[in-house]
């Protein structure tokens, strides 16, 4: 036997196929005779001395021979798979591809015969066709394609194939990036799915990152098999939910929402929304990383739509997990927690470059969250902070973004105040300096923080804000009240019980607001108005308008004490938000109201006309007239004679209407006319001379209203006196008491 295969190499074609005839004849002698020993023996002859010779054609027929062989063999192959296997594969590296398809050809024979018994060795025989799934040779790739066809077919009907054993070579092998392994591992991936005694699933964290990273590929025909083989797992997830190991792969989600390619991030950000909602809490611990890679998106524009309407469910499904229990669990609640909290690293993953990603290198524990139950999880409400405050601190993302996280930030002051206020001295600075920004809407969002962290019970706590302004951590803007203001607002807000009550931070956030408006003029002029009256809807008027003065008092730069007095009495005249208030000081009823007015009045006297017209607002006349009286010491600039101005304007306006009823009391009101003719003579001859000079023309002559006074009295006496003559007869008198 030795000796005829010896001239194997020598011999042609035909003569290597009558040979290879020859040889399966002689085996299938063997078989019948069961001489294993002598089968062992030819299948070693064809494999160390033909298959693995160094000449080529002794190796092609070391391939026939192996392969017939196998045919030979029959159902008895698969005791012998392993010897006729190795030498096949051995030659799928051949330089030669005349030899890698003869190969290729053995090897579908041998599988071909052997069928399920080649399911053990499977993994080598994927290692090796995944090889040949790129070779350069078309003949070659043609027959590897057949082979890979035959192993998929045998697969699918066994129900032993080992996935465990598979799933190591499935994850190396995912990150190839030649474009035809990637085709194949799809291939068998959606192959696999479509078992239904496979359940891939439980694996698919291993393997998800190698697939989002392949549908970032340059062939087309693979990103749309990898989108249908992603869009099966995530129909097997919403039909299985409870079977899937959602902790394990929220990571893998994160980073790849955050790709630039838009078809990962959109289907990362799809996966992610269907997690957040039907995982549920178990998402939580999770949801710093997953804010990283959502709130940007938030501002993308039409290029991007759909990435934009995701990512915006994902932000509001994430938010609603967030509840006020969160804000009751102690440390002994944390300590017992079904699910461990993930590390910052874990929370915030960055990009990987290998196969396991943080969940895969620390696996946890996952129980499905029923109806009935809700499993316990740690908010990693430290982790969630710094995201939304990096956001904030970054210029140059968009609106839309920053809309969303003060939107987060009002929602955790809500939600876990107790937690938050921990953090609101390193978040109060930048809250402050989000005040300049340029859109109306995030300054809204921002003032509702700011008035919810003013007046929230939670910063009343030891520890969170104490009242005397002392800080243990430092912070870039001031928040220390001075002792005097201290005292001061204190006392104002004792004589105003019925209004709602303002924890320590509300001074402290007045302090600093008018700091800013003081450090930025141009704030102050563009938004000042906006930021106050918004702040009186958002607050207690009365407390800010009295906080403010107190503050203004004690200010150095009178000149920024002059115009924030201006302003702020600007919005006290004219602002529909502060009716009330404007009610409550025209009376001054109420020792709150006579309080308030003092409060205001030591202040507003950094600016004579805006402490006129406060006098004015108050009905304090002859004081008005006083003050008016001592202009005529004080130096009459520009500035001074356009505040004049604008006073006449104001009265003209609905809001001083009762004032100018007032004008019709002459006799009551002498005062209110001589302050008003002061007006009048100390502006020039302008339009607003012109329209105080043309109102007062309308007072009536105090003469005149005596006269009309006396010829009335006059007539209803005479006609009293005629109607009891005439009504005599009948016992009675129209004449009124007070007419003798």
């Amino acid at each position: 036997c030795r000796l005829v295969l010896c001239f194997g190499p020598l011999t042609t074609k035909r003569t290597l196929n009558y040979w290879s005839v020859s040889r399966e004849g002689l085996v299938r002698e063997f078989v019948a005779q069961n001489n294993t020993s002598q089968i062992k023996h030819v299948i070693q002859i064809l494999s160390q001395e033909f298959a693995l010779s160094q000449h080529p054609h002794s190796r092609k027929g070391g391939l026939i021979g192996l392969a017939a062989c196998s045919i030979a063999l029959g159902k008895d192959s698969g005791l012998y798979l392993k010897e006729l296997i190795e030498p096949v594969l051995t030659c799928f590296n051949d330089a030669d591809s005349r030899l890698r398809y003869y190969a290729c050809e053995a090897l579908y024979n041998i599988v071909k015969v052997a069928r399920g018994s080649v399911l053990p060795h499977f993994n080598v025989l994927f290692d090796g066709l995944s090889k040949l799934a790129a070779d350069p040779d078309p003949n070659v790739k043609s027959g590897s394609e057949l082979l890979d066809r035959l192993l998929k077919d045998i697969v699918t009907e066994s129900n032993q194939f080992d996935l465990v054993g598979f799933i190591p070579l499935l994850r190396e092998r995912i990150y190839s990036n030649n474009q035809y392994a990637r085709q194949f591992i799809i291939s068998w991936i959606l192959v696999l799915e479509s078992v239904p005694d496979i359940n891939l699933l439980d694996y698919l964290p291993e393997i998800l990152d190698g697939l989002f990273q392949i549908l970032g590929d340059n062939s087309k025909e693979i990103r749309k098999m990898c989108e249908v083989a992603l869009g099966e797992f995530l129909k097997e997830i919403k039909k299985n939910p409870s079977s899937v190991k959602f902790a394990e792969m929220a990571n893998i989600l994160v980073i790849h929402c955050q790709a630039a390619d838009d078809l990962i991030q959109l289907t990362a950000m799809c996966w992610m929304r269907e997690f957040i909602q039907l995982a549920g809490r178990v998402m939580l611990p999770y949801s710093s990383g997953i804010l990283t890679a959502v709130l940007p998106c938030l501002s993308y524009d039409d290029r991007k739509k759909n990435i934009k309407e995701v990512a915006n469910v994902c932000n509001q499904s994430l938010m609603k997990l967030v509840i006020p229990e969160d804000d009751e669990m102690d440390e002994a609640k944390q300590s017992m927690t079904l699910l461990a909290e993930p590390t910052p690293e874990e929370s915030l993953p960055k990009l990987r470059g290998k196969p396991s990603g943080t969940a895969d290198e620390t696996p946890r524990p996952l129980s499905f969250p029923c109806s009935s139950e809700r499993i316990q999880v740690t908010l990693n409400l430290d982790g969630i902070v710094q995201v939304l405050d990096c956001h904030l601190h970054d210029t140059s993302i968009g609106m839309m973004t920053r809309i969303a996280v003060l939107k987060w930030l009002y929602h955790l002051y809500i939600k876990t105040p107790r937690k938050m206020f921990r953090h609101t001295d390193s978040l109060f600075p930048i809250l402050l300096r989000t005040l300049s920004d340029e859109s109306d809407e995030v300054i809204l969002k921002d003032l509702e923080v700011l008035a919810e962290i003013a007046s929230s019970p939670a910063g009343q706590t030891e520890g969170h804000g104490p009242s005397d302004g002392s800080d243990a951590r430092p912070s870039p803007v001031e928040l220390h009240v001075p002792a005097r203001a201290s005292q001061l607002s204190t006392k104002g807000l004792e004589c105003s019980p019925s209004t709602p009550t303002m924890n320590s931070y509300f001074y402290k956030f007045m302090i600093n607001l008018l700091k800013r408006f003081s450090s930025e003029r141009k704030l102050l002029e563009t938004r000042g108005a906006f930021i106050i009256r918004q702040l009186c809807l958002l607050l207690n008027a009365e407390n800010i308008f009295h906080s403010m003065a107190d503050i203004l008092l004690r200010e150095e730069d009178l000149k920024f004490a002059s115009t924030m007095v201006h302003t702020l009495n600007t919005i006290l005249l004219t602002s529909s938000e502060l009716f009330q208030l404007r009610n409550q000081l025209k009376d001054l009823k109420t020792p709150e109201s006579r309080n308030l007015f003092c409060c205001l009045y030591r202040s507003w006297c950094h600016n004579p006309v805006t402490t006129v017209s406060l006098c004015f607002l108050t009905q304090n006349y002859k004081h008005a007239y006083d003050l008016i009286q001592k202009f005529g010491d004080l130096e009459v600039t520009v500035d001074f004679l356009t505040e004049v101005d604008k006073l006449v304007q104001l009265i003209e306006c609905p809001i001083f209407t009762y004032l100018r009823l007032q004008l019709l009391d002459v006799k009551n009101n002498p005062y209110l006319i001589k302050a008003l003719y002061g007006l009048l003579m100390l502006l020039p001859q302008s339009s607003a001379f012109q329209l105080l000079s043309h109102r007062l023309q309308c007072v009536p002559n105090p003469e005149l209203m005596q006269t009309t006074l006396l010829v009335g009295r006059f007539a209803q006496r005479w006609s009293c006196l005629l109607g009891t003559g005439t009504l005599a007869g009948l016992g009675g008198s129209v004449c009124p008491p007070d007419i003798g």
